[in-house]
């Protein structure tokens, strides 16, 4: 068994406890990681302040080649870190090794790119100039879904631009995070970097401190919200990427074959458990039953199983809490009447839920008005667009969606009247990292990836100067 330790203040120190690491793929124990106390994570907390005014003096291109040797430290360990996902997380080892690449790719993008100081004015009598500069210490919290990509689009844009990181993995997935610092450790820096975790325990204490100044947030809006309360007394910035209800619009002239592929890839990626997946699809009522069938078939045809396997399309849910949330949804989906074309079941060891295609729901259910974030998904019928629309904003999220038609400019057309961050046409979960995203309504505040995720991790200061005084 692999041991892993904390990076505190440029040293790889145990936990002042320990705590089990469950294979969802089993349900039980896989290994073991250490876990901080109070006095590390302000120890952390300290490091980290010390060592951000150094840090930030030495400029962008004094920080790029600390990025750049982080990101091939990354690709150098995608295997084991990949190997490590797919015990942690579950899901499939290839699209482990795509989560390990995508953050590998992220932290190198962001090596190259910095923020200018726009001059806003200048005259005879006055030079006005929009500058950034660090905000200071930020803590990253991440989620259990995607702990690799999530981290690395917060580590990235916050390193770059001067600040000083702590990252908090989630509970059940700290062990890849760990790896991360453990390359760190030989990279950056004493306090720049440096890895935290808890038990749940000590997100208030890092949301909260006097001397964190930006806390970026990933996970469920109800967490997030809580994040918001604990930081609201010092009044710092932050970053909340939270839940969402993604919906996505068929119009009455898609291509079925073609759509029900890529709507299954879009919904079932990583068994359902992705804040953008498709989590409800709006069909007319001609095609619906058509989608629906071509959609269970792709569903019944899943090989579940252990990720390690090359044959294996879909793993477990991450943790028995979602599992048995899942399970619940499925169940209130049986009892609003909704036919179930394929899976729903319990199966094997471990977390696993076949997937399920349910049809015959009313739009009050909660399958249809809450997030499941597993894989399950509902189809609803339509007989006007513009119904279908009002049903796609009608939802207390609004992170993403998609549109699916033979159409492109018609499809763009129906996109612009969708009330979400992000929404797609004919393709899902392009993220192109020198593009922003960020939700709408309870999907979250601010931004991510792209100059403007870049600017969240900073101050704006207007230098306003009179000059020829």
């Amino acid at each position: 068994m692999m041991t892993y330790r904390l990076l505190i203040d440029g040293h790889l120190v145990d936990g002042a406890l320990s705590m089990d690491v469950i294979d969802p793929t089993t349900g039980a124990r896989f290994s073991s990681a250490p876990r901080a106390s109070v006095t590390q994570a302000e120890a952390a907390i300290a490091a980290a302040r010390l060592a951000q005014r150094s840090w930030s003096a030495l400029g962008y291109e004094g920080r790029r080649p600390y990025l750049e040797r982080f990101a091939d430290a990354i690709a150098a360990n995608a295997d084991r870190l990949a190997e490590t996902l797919t015990r942690e997380r579950g899901g499939p080892i290839a699209d482990c090794r795509f989560e390990v690449g995508r953050a590998s790719d992220a932290i190198r993008h962001f090596a190259g790119q910095r923020l200018t100081d726009p001059v806003l004015r200048e005259n005879e009598h006055e030079l006005i100039v929009e500058q950034h500069y660090p905000q200071g210490v930020v803590v990253a919290i991440m989620p259990w879904n995607r702990p690799m990509t999530l981290l690395s689009f917060k580590l990235g844009p916050a390193l770059i631009t001067g600040n000083t990181v702590i990252a908090k993995p989630a509970p059940s997935t700290p062990l890849s995070t760990l790896i991360l610092g453990e390359l760190a450790a030989d990279i950056f820096p004493r306090g720049v970097f440096q890895t935290v975790v808890d038990a749940n325990d000590l997100g208030t204490l890092l949301s909260s401190h006097p001397d964190v100044a930006h806390v970026s947030f990933t996970g469920s809006t109800p967490t997030g919200k809580k994040v918001l309360a604990s930081a609201a007394d010092t009044l710092k910035r932050f970053t909340l990427e939270l839940g969402g209800n993604d919906a996505a619009i068929v119009l009455d002239d898609v291509d079925i074959e073609w759509a029900a592929d890529r709507i299954y890839a879009a919904a079932f990626i990583n068994a359902g458990q992705v804040c953008y997946a498709t989590k409800r699809v709006y069909a007319p009522r001609a095609l619906a039953g058509e989608l629906a069938a071509a959609l269970a078939k792709r569903a019944k045809a899943a090989v579940l199983g252990d990720g390690m396997d090359p044959a294996t399309t879909m793993g477990p849910l991450q943790n028995r809490m979602q599992f048995e949330k899942v399970l619940d949804y499925i169940a209130s989906a049986r009892e609003d009447g909704g036919t179930f074309l394929s899976g729903g079941e319990a199966t094997g060891t471990g977390y696993f839920i076949t997937p399920a295609i349910v049809t015959g729901l009313p739009d009050d259910a909660r399958l249809v008005r809450e997030e499941q974030f597993g894989p399950v998904l509902p189809i609803q019928i339509y007989d006007d667009l513009d119904a279908a629309i009002a049903s796609a904003n009608d939802a207390e999220y609004g992170l993403g969606g998609t549109i699916w038609t033979s159409n492109v400019r018609r499809g763009i057309g129906v996109a612009g009247q969708i009330e979400t961050g992000t929404i797609w046409v004919n393709q899902h979960m392009a993220l192109p990292l020198d593009v922003p995203f960020g939700g709408a309504k309870e999907s979250g505040i601010g931004l991510q990836n792209g100059i403007e995720g870049m600017k969240d991790f900073t101050q704006l200061r207007i230098l306003n100067a009179k000059l020829n005084a």
